[in-house]
């Protein structure tokens, strides 16, 4: 049995993720050496007539249809994740049918029985962004953006943001846990940013770290005119880094990342998968 179940959310209306970030997640799941509980949510449509314009549209034959896309999609979706599944990965999927609308906060609501959850990550798909939105915020658990066609044997180095607030020591927290025995930590600040920037908090971070017997290095990065997502996710992968954590530098900054707002478009090209605690 694992001793870590990841939770995979997959809302299938109006649209679902990406096949190939979906399979990238299951993916990632095994690179963290836990099994996978994947929530398929089919949705379920109130059925009303409506006279519009002196004619009576046919709600009810729409919502069927609607239905019907939806229980054929999270079908397809149980045959693509246990036909691409590896063997040695514990893998159960599950389907809900759930009033429409209500996806989210059933997601948000069982998660929260599980480790951790990782959600399939597409910068184009506003369902996508909503689900992340919603564990973030609500589920009390750590939820991983995973990108399209990652790849990874295991998760041996892990880059943390680090700023010494809170919600930073949340994600480290929450981040240790997942890396591999043996693995190195890149504790990560950025100089010239305000919400990051402080003196020698990183080097204090890196010896606490060492006497507990992770190998651990300060990363000290400027911006440069790049935002804050660009360049952390530059530096972790420069360092090797197969996981960025990150605990968002505060609630509004986080919601910043994942809705847009000041920080538009940072994680629009998200290059390796991303920790977000709150």
């Amino acid at each position: 049995m694992p001793n870590r179940i990841a939770y995979l959310p997959l809302n299938t209306y109006p649209e679902t993720p990406p096949d190939p970030a979906i399979l990238s997640a299951v993916g990632f799941a095994a690179s963290l050496n836990c099994g996978v509980q994947v929530a398929m949510f089919a949705v379920d449509v109130p059925k009303t007539a409506s006279p519009v314009g002196g004619f009576l549209i046919n709600v009810e034959g729409m919502a069927n249809a609607i239905e019907d896309r939806s229980k054929a999609e999270c079908e397809r979706l149980q045959a693509l994740i246990n036909g691409a599944a590896r063997p040695d990965i514990d893998v159960v999927t599950t389907t809900h049918k759930v009033v429409l609308g209500a996806a989210l906060d059933a997601a948000t609501i069982e998660a929260r029985t599980y480790d951790l959850a990782l959600l399939p990550w597409s910068a184009d798909t506003i369902s996508a962004q909503d689900m992340a939105q919603a564990l973030v915020f609500g589920a009390g658990v750590p939820v991983v953006l995973v990108p399209p066609s990652v790849q990874v044997a295991a998760v041996d180095h892990i880059a943390i943001a680090w700023d010494g607030s809170r919600v930073a020591a949340r994600a480290l927290c929450d981040a240790l846990p997942l890396l591999a025995a043996g693995g190195r930590v890149s504790v990560v600040t950025v100089q010239d940013d305000k919400a990051l920037g402080a003196s020698r908090i990183a080097q204090t971070l890196v010896s606490a770290l060492e006497r507990r017997g992770f190998a651990a290095k300060a990363v000290d990065i400027r911006l440069d005119g790049r935002t804050i997502a660009v360049a952390l996710q530059e530096a972790a992968l420069s360092e090797g880094a197969q996981l960025l954590a990150m605990g968002g530098f505060g609630h509004s900054r986080l919601r910043d990342f994942i809705l847009g707002g000041a920080t538009k478009g940072a994680f629009s090209d998200l290059r390796l998968p991303v920790l977000l605690s709150h």
